[in-house]
Order: structure tokens, then C-alpha cells, then sequence
């Protein structure tokens, strides 16, 4: 819509639901008008009178009147005062009389040293950039606005990720500010293809939202239906990559995860040169990045940064651990319960003589004790991290060794429900091990009812379902099921960096070659003469 079209268009004004204050809380017409005097009252009242929102009136020219307002907190003052106020007020030009007309073209032509200036027309523009930490000027006679790249206020400093330790790699981490998350990124990639879209989600926090991609490895598809999704969401707020991870995942009855989480800008940049989306979100350090693989879960940076039969030696170890993680506890019961004869003579005299003075059976120790754990994995998380690994270890420890000393369990249930917690801390992927954590509790109770038929059965009802689950389109067990060999190198095993030629199929679509030929390794060639000469030196 053009500019003469929005002056023309109708303006209204209603009042609606009551503030804090037990006034009607007033709503601005669409766009401004020629009062300065009125424009400034009419942000005061929409605004509350908050104390946050710094308005400064001036006079510049022999005629000219503006308003520089600013909120106290999101804003750099220190820029503020010295490259807006600053220069307005030393300015020889702005001692002659200037045409009102001209003036806000003449500030933001000539008058204004920051590069980010932006005419406004209405007052939706106005608001969220004023609550996003840029700088408005008003002016009287003027139809329009300017909004001035002010963001500052405080951040937290680049760190090191938290939640996925690495051995190598970088010790960076993303913060809660958006803008500094999407510079990580572009830190990386220097390229003029990866592209960045914002928009705002949120009814009321309008948070902003930004969607990254390279384009022409992406897949069009992808990038649209990710877009869709997003556009559609009707919410009060979004608070964090939590909120869209549930309005926009494909299956939501499911424990495993549809979409890759991470605070890590190394692995983000690495998936959006597989050709992924990744999604950030204003206010929180973690991306999404869609679609998401079964395989991807088991995979941490540093696989990358070390030779490829260390990687696969530590990938197979994570798949082991996370099956142990899952089944430990139920094949237990089943063989103590219905399957005495699959159990070793001597190991079953042993556990026969420890479970002789217990008095439950195998499915209530294992409840117990998992139960207990989870409630002290939970309470170490919770806790200051100065005594919250001390009350995990300890309690742990004090409380096994009570319950056994106690004959509530045996010692080989508490040996069970250890190794099994400790093979679930082997996942690299959080939201994948509390997955398996959910699974666990299922398959006792299938293991403790039906023995080990049923658990067989549930463990191939799990791998259907798995086989079934989407992400954005892409089948979820991709390059396994369906199994695509030119992408199979790097799933629970990684073959060497110069044999993965090939992007995924499934999710890049187009660009799909990586690396060009002749990577391998091509040591020179010892000459026949050369041992000779070493020999007569």
C-alpha cells in the first residue's frame, strides 16, 4: 500500500479492556497526526505513563520541534546522547530556519550518524520499535517518523555451552539476544546465499522470530512449509524455541523428538549446510534446526573434529548405551520373573540369595528405585550447582546402600538401575534422553506383565513407529529407513570426511554434492634413489 493510500485510509480510535490502572486502556488511530504535542500523549497513555520510556522534547532550527523517545533499558544511552542529541544540538546547519517539511528528511539525510535509520508511518511500526530498543524522533507538521537503531542494554557474555560439552571445538555458545546469535552464524558462513527472514509470533509479546537459511541447498519445500507453520501460529507469547517446537512439530503423541535442539552455533552451522532450516527465537540461546533425524540425536560435535574410527568407536558406544538405557531394567525383571532358565546357575543362585529377604518382586524394586533416582536427578538440577552434584552423588549412594542394608531392594537391582541411569547421561542429546527415560517406565511395566515376548513386541512397535514418524516430510529414520547408501556414511558410524561427498538426499534436494574429487589422502612417492643417497651420507 502506498504512502498517499495510508494518509487517505480511515482512521479509528476505540478504547477497550481496562489497564492497571482501572482506565480504558486507549488505542492509538493507525496512523500519526500533525499535533507533535498530541502524538506524544497518545504514546504516554497507550504506554501507561511507564516510568521505562524516556521522551525528550527540543527545539531545532528557529522552528522546528521533535521528541526523541527511547525505552530505558533496551536502549544504549551512551549512543543516544552522543550520536543523536549530541549531533542535533552541535549542528551549525539546524541554527538557520529549516522548512518543516524537509526537516526529519534533512535529520536523517545529513544530521544523524548511525547507519540504521528508517522512515515510519504508523503507529504498529512506532510501538514495536520503540519496545525493541530503537530510538523514535517525532516532529511537529510530520506524518512520519524515524526509528534509529539504538539496541543496546545488557547481555550476557559469549560462553561456552552448558548443556553439550565438547573436547574440542569451539567454546562458544548463543545468547538470549537474537541479533548476536544470527552474527555467530554469519561469522561462519560468509556467504551472500544465507539468507535471514524475521517476523513477530505473539499477540502480545511480539517476539521476534527469524528463520535462517542457504538458498540453494535448502530445500524450497521445506523452507515454505517451515514458514507456513510459523505464520499460522495464533498465541499470547512465545518465551522460548519451546513454545514453537509444540506448534510446529509434525506428531505431537510421540516421545522422541521431531526437531533438533542446540546451543551451539558450530552444530547449527553445520546443519545448514546439510541443507536445514534453523529457527531463532528472541530472548532464549537455543535454535531449532528442522527437519530432524533419529541418527542426528547421537552425534556431537567433536565427532567431526576427530579421525573418523574414533567417532564411530564413540557413536556405536552412545547407540549401545542408549539401548541399555531403554531395555536394562525390563530384561531384568523379565529373566528374574518369567525367564529364571535364561539366567546362568550360578548367577541365578546369587540372585535367589540376594532377593531371598527382599519383599517385592522385581517390577516394585525397579519402580522404586527408579523412581527415587529420578526424583534426585531432578532435585541435583534444581539445586545451586555448588551442592547440587554433591546431593545427587551422595543421596544416591546413602540411599542404595540404605535400601539394600534395609532388604527393601537387592544389590543387583541398585547395579541394574545405575548402570542404566549412567548409560542414559551417554546421550548426547537431552531431549533424546529423556525420551528414553519415558520409555523405560513402559517397557518394565510390558516386561513385568507379559515377559520377554512382550518386550520383543514392544521393541519392534517402537521401530514402526519410528519408521512412521515425520519431520517437515523427511522420514525420520532417513538414511537407515529408507536406507540411501550415499548418505549412509554418516548415521552411527562416520566414514572419513572426504568420502562424504554427497548433502542428504531427503532433506537438501538440490546442490547436493559437497566436496569435489581428490580429497583423499596422497602422500608423496619415495624415489628408488633417494634410500641410496641417505645411505652414503
Amino acid at each position: 500500500m502506498s504512502f498517499l493510500k495510508k494518509i487517505l485510509k480511515k482512521k479509528k480510535s476505540v478504547k477497550t479492556g481496562g489497564d492497571r490502572s482501572g482506565q480504558a486502556a486507549f488505542i492509538p488511530e493507525e496512523y500519526f497526526g500533525n499535533n507533535l504535542d498530541e502524538n506524544v500523549k497518545k504514546i504516554i497513555e497507550t504506554l501507561g505513563n511507564s516510568s521505562d520510556i524516556i521522551i525528550r522534547k527540543m527545539e531545532i532550527g528557529l522552528t522546528s520541534r521533535i521528541a526523541i523517545i527511547y525505552t530505558d533499558g533496551l536502549a544504549d544511552d551512551k549512543l543516544i546522547d552522543n550520536n543523536i542529541i549530541g549531533e542535533l544540538l552541535t549542528k551549525e546547519s539546524m541554527d538557520e530556519t529549516i522548512s518543516e517539511q524537509h526537516s526529519l528528511h534533512i535529520i536523517k539525510g545529513k544530521l544523524i550518524s548511525i547507519s540504521g535509520v528508517k522512515s515510519i508511518y504508523d503507529w504498529d511500526q512506532l510501538f514495536h520499535s520503540l519496545l525493541s530498543g530503537e530510538t523514535i524522533i517525532l516532529m511537529d507538521n510530520a506524518n512520519e517518523a524515524l526509528s534509529i537503531s539504538t539496541v543496546g542494554g545488557e547481555k550476557r557474555a559469549l560462553t561456552e555451552p552448558s548443556t553439550e560439552l565438547t573436547i574440542r571445538g569451539s567454546r562458544i555458545g548463543f545468547i538470549e539476544r537474537i541479533r548476536t546469535n544470527t552474527s555467530l552464524i554469519r561469522s561462519r558462513i560468509k556467504n551472500p546465499n544465507l539468507w535471514l527472514e524475521t517476523m513477530q509470533i505473539g499477540k502480545v509479546t511480539q517476539t521476534d522470530v527469524a528463520i535462517m537459511y542457504i538458498n540453494g541447498i535448502a530445500n524450497d519445500k521445506v523452507i515454505k512449509e517451515v514458514r507456513k507453520r510459523l505464520k499460522r501460529i495464533d498465541i499470547d507469547s512465545i518465551l522460548d524455541t519451546g513454545y514453537i517446537e509444540q506448534l510446529i512439530e509434525d506428531e505431537t503423541f510421540t516421545t522422541f523428538p521431531t526437531l533438533y535442539i542446540t546451543e551451539r552455533p558450530d552444530v547449527v552451522t553445520a546443519n545448514l549446510l546439510e541443507g536445514k532450516v534453523a529457527i531463532f527465537v528472541d530472548g532464549t540461546p537455543f535454535v531449532l534446526t528442522a527437519p530432524a533425524l533419529f541418527v542426528e540425536f547421537f552425534q556431537a560435535a567433536d565427532d567431526y573434529y576427530f579421525r573418523f574410527d574414533i567417532a564411530t568407536g564413540i557413536r556405536l558406544l552412545r547407540v549401545l548405551a542408549f539401548i541399555i538405557s531403554i531395555i536394562a531394567p525390563s530384561i531384568y525383571i523379565a529373566a528374574t520373573t518369567f525367564h529364571q532358565e535364561m539366567i546362568p546357575t550360578l548367577l541365578l543362585i546369587t540372585i535367589a540369595a540376594q532377593r531371598e529377604a527382599v519383599p517385592f518382586p522385581s517390577f516394585v524394586e525397579a519402580v522404586i528405585m527408579e523412581v527415587i533416582f529420578e526424583i534426585l536427578r531432578e532435585a541435583g538440577i534444581r539445586l545451586p550447582k555448588a551442592i547440587g552434584q554433591t546431593v545427587s552423588i551422595v543421596g544416591a549412594l546413602v540411599i542404595g546402600q540404605a535400601a539394600v542394608q534395609a532388604g527393601i531392594v537387592s544389590p543387583a537391582m541398585v547395579i541394574i538401575v545405575s548402570i542404566t541411569a549412567i548409560a542414559n547421561f551417554s546421550t548426547p542429546s537431552f531431549s533424546m534422553a529423556i525420551s528414553a527415560r519415558l520409555i523405560r517406565f513402559l517397557f518394565m511395566i510390558i516386561a513385568a506383565t507379559f515377559g520377554f515376548y512382550g518386550l520383543i513386541m514392544a521393541i519392534l512397535v517402537m521401530f514402526i513407529h519410528l519408521c512412521d514418524l515425520r519431520s517437515f516430510g523427511v522420514p525420520y529414520m532417513f538414511p537407515l529407513a529408507p536406507f540411501t547408501p550415499s548418505n549412509a556414511g554418516d548415521t552411527v558410524i562416520r566414514l572419513p570426511i572426504w568420502t562424504l561427498k554427497q548433502r542428504p538426499r531427503l532433506i537438501s534436494q538440490k546442490n547436493i554434492i559437497r566436496s569435489g574429487k581428490n580429497q583423499e589422502p596422497h602422500p608423496p612417492k619415495q624415489t628408488a634413489s633417494q634410500p641410496k643417497k641417505e645411505n652414503q651420507e
